[in-house]
């Protein structure tokens, strides 16, 4: 079997892109900024805030719990959210160490 220069594990490469898929969005965005600002908060205020359809938020909010860029807790009727910031340094960190490392192929070709 020939031996290949591209070796990609599919798990990593599926988490790789549901989380860039989740902070792709201009809404999604918004919207941690406003769970940011608040430190935790519900859905009822993101949508009212933000001024968005209570259904439009749960999608977002549900594509950013998939990719474990915010956490959710139950607190009597209310569902709280707050952002996993572990998780966005790490995002962030591997986007600057992608567009460097991008820059420098670039600037060697």
């Amino acid at each position: 079997m020939k031996t290949t220069k591209v070796s990609l594990n599919p798990e990593r490469v599926n988490t790789a892109w549901a989380i860039a898929h989740a902070l792709a969005h201009p809404l999604r965005l918004r919207i941690l900024e406003y769970i940011d600002s608040m430190g935790k908060t519900n859905v009822n205020n993101i949508y009212k805030t933000l001024q968005i359809e209570q259904s439009i938020t749960s999608q977002h909010l549900r594509i950013l719990r998939d990719a474990d860029i915010v956490s959710n807790e139950k607190d009597g009727k209310f569902v709280h959210y707050a952002i996993n910031y572990d998780r966005i340094s790490k995002a962030s960190s591997a986007v600057a160490s992608y567009t460097k490392a991008d820059q420098l192929f670039q600037m060697a070709h």
